[in-house]
């Protein structure tokens, strides 16, 4: 069983994660079916600009808790899960394809750093972005420790980060992280139909300018993913951080 479906529509091809009944929480099967429709999109001739979006009532929650044991059960383990994580962001952000983000419901921790990863986003009315990690004892990736302050400046990121409080969609967009707020159920159509606006566009041209945009990303994003990489290793090897995990996964467990 997959968790992601894709679906061509013109020259726009949707990316669905497809695990709701976990709200699209990250596993390591969710991240390979994730990174291979990517891949192909990004390699298909046919595909000018990609959707993203989840299924369910939830964009993404985050890291699955209920496979931590597995993902921090050694150091190769842990490893692996970081690198299938940041393949994603790599995917994203220096694949040749534009990518508009449809996102609704929680985006949470890695599903946030994914939101922040796109080129634009539609953010649905209902929308709830926050990072867990400093409260889980674990770390931000995506490389969001540079992209964020660029963004919106270094105290305001530090916060974002350093409380986790619950941002809303109209919060999101004041900031500049979002491009549109629209309801639930105008947010796919109104995704879809900018990608389709921007599908009309240069192909040669927007693929210079997202090569353009990176190329001055390439150095200090990657710099900050392996950064990045080193702290997450830290935190999932932590027996603190464990206990923490086992305690937010116990009372995310009890109020399904």
């Amino acid at each position: 069983m997959s968790y992601v479906r894709t679906r061509m529509e013109g020259p726009v091809c949707l990316v669905t994660l497809d695990r709701p009944e976990r709200m699209n929480a990250i596993s390591g099967t969710l991240l390979d079916d994730l990174h291979d429709a990517l891949q192909h999109a990004i390699d298909d001739a046919a595909c000018r600009v990609i959707v993203l979006t989840g299924e369910g009532r939830a964009f993404c929650a985050g890291d699955d808790l209920k496979e931590f044991g597995e993902q921090s059960a050694n150091d190769a383990s842990i490893r692996l899960h970081i690198e299938r994580i940041q393949r994603i962001t790599r995917a994203l952000m220096f694949g040749a394809k534009p990518v508009v983000g449809a996102v609704h419901g929680f985006a949470v921790g890695g599903g946030f750093e994914w939101m922040l990863n796109c080129d634009i986003v539609v953010a649905s009315n209902d929308l709830v972005a926050f990072f867990p990690e400093m409260a889980w004892g674990q770390f931000v990736t995506g490389g969001v420790t540079h992209l964020l302050p660029q963004a919106i400046g270094h105290q305001r990121a530090m916060e974002l980060w350093l409380l986790g409080e619950r941002q809303s969609a109209q919060s999101l967009m004041s900031m500049g992280l979002v491009n549109r707020v629209v309801p639930r159920d105008a947010m796919l159509d109104t995704a879809m139909t900018l990608a389709a606006r921007i599908a009309e566009q240069s192909e040669k041209s927007i693929a210079r300018l997202k090569r353009l945009v990176t190329a001055d990303l390439t150095g200090t994003l990657s710099r900050s993913l392996e950064l990045e990489f080193a702290a997450t290793i830290g935190a999932f090897a932590d027996p603190d951080a464990a206990e923490r995990v086992k305690k937010f996964a116990t009372r995310k467990e009890h109020a399904r």
